[in-house]
């Protein structure tokens, strides 16, 4: 395997213990069902909590709620991890390093003890509801709205393409609390999935990521109490802005993972195969390609320590974060597609990894925000500079 550039605080014992845990659930625990699951569109509930079990899920939360008190550096490890394993499984760190934070930064102290325990052990599963039919990458255009009715709110409208929609006991719902107030307009709401008027729609069908399960919800008159709002009425939005920094590095983390992946199985297949005589990793046309692919890489996995440093002393912007996605999203492309050639007619076929590779890649340039916006959010803090 090739070695990369390393952050020094990974070879620590705790990071090390880590590493070999979530190395051998993945491949004990994942690999062996991925192809029933993928078929299915979706994971064993048992999964989630022989996860929670071993310590996977959720290790940035506190020890007080069952948490092992990590850092972004264990979430990192855990989820580069299951990208080593080929399977494609995004909804774990979702939950685990996205969502789940909402609720131990946001949450009541009454909020974090009722669902946090759950979520570490893998007894609850989550989901964030931002998308909908008509707002994707455009928060403000979230139409779902959450109607005041005494102390209770009902929320009424519709969400797609949501990561864990299927298997979710819990969802953070982001709802329009006020429609005329700007930026102040949107909350967030604990809702637990068996609150009546609350329905799953289709389990959806998707080119890549099959086993992970996508899905549509609907609220229908779904009554929720006061308490069940995270975090203050009219900041949704600031709330999400804060967060997605983060969520748009873990795309990174998960992209580079997967193209060093692919990049191994790639340089041994070439060394393997022969053609007119010789092994196609001879061929001065593959020796040029794994070079730059190589290269690309360790730029990839440079700039990725530098974001994760970044997040553990509190200093990334959202900038930055999306520079991260963008770079890292498009190199992970880039790779897989010249590795894929690599492989010839075989790297076509669904039973090899760079296949399924392929095609679970492309959504990483879509969710998360797009990449398209991802520039924006660049080009803007450039413009600002220079307004100054």
């Amino acid at each position: 395997m090739e070695s990369y550039v390393s952050l020094p605080e990974l070879a620590g014992e705790e990071y090390v213990l880590t590493r070999a845990t979530a190395q051998r659930f993945f491949e004990e625990e994942v690999a062996p069902h991925y192809a029933e699951w993928e078929k299915r569109g979706y994971v064993d509930r048992e999964l989630w909590r022989k996860a929670g079990s071993q310590g996977l899920l959720c290790t940035m939360i506190p020890e007080e709620y069952g948490g092992i008190g990590g850092n972004f550096l264990h979430a990192m490890i855990v989820v580069e991890e299951l990208a080593r394993s080929e399977c494609a499984l995004p909804g774990f760190f979702t939950h685990s390093d996205i969502i789940v934070p909402y609720i131990a930064r946001l949450g009541t102290d009454a909020q974090k003890k009722k669902w946090l325990p759950g979520c570490v052990s893998g007894e609850v599963i989550t989901s964030i509801a931002i998308t909908e039919p008509g707002a994707g990458s455009d928060m403000k255009g979230v139409h779902l709205r959450a109607r005041k009715d005494g102390d209770d709110w009902i929320l009424n409208g519709q969400k797609t393409f949501i990561t864990n929609g299927w298997l979710a006991d819990l969802i953070i719902v982001v709802a329009n609390t006020s429609p005329d107030a700007g930026s102040k307009s949107k909350s967030l709401f604990l809702v637990d999935t068996k609150t009546k008027g609350f329905e799953r729609g289709r389990l959806l069908e998707k080119v890549g990521q099959k086993a992970q399960d996508t899905a549509e919800l609907f609220f229908d008159d779904v009554r929720v109490p006061g308490d069940a709002m995270l975090g203050e009425e009219g900041m949704g939005l600031k709330y999400l802005m804060q967060e997605l920094p983060v969520e748009r590095l873990l795309v990174g983390v998960w992209a580079q993972a997967v193209a060093e992946t692919v990049f191994e199985r790639a340089s041994d297949y070439v060394y393997e195969r022969k053609a007119f005589g010789q092994s196609v990793g001879d061929f001065q046309s593959t020796k040029f390609t794994l070079a730059d692919i190589r290269t690309e890489l360790e730029v990839g996995r440079s700039f990725l320590n530098d974001c994760a440093s970044r997040v553990v002393q509190g200093k990334l912007t959202s900038e930055v974060a999306s520079m991260a996605k963008i770079w890292l999203s498009e190199m992970q492309g880039r790779v897989i597609d010249r590795s894929l050639q690599l492989f010839g007619g075989y790297g076509y076929m669904w039973e090899y990894p760079v296949a399924r590779a392929f095609a679970d890649a492309r959504a990483q340039r879509i969710y998360g925000g797009t990449n398209e916006i991802m520039k924006e959010i660049i080009s803007r803090g450039i413009q600002q500079r220079h307004a100054k």
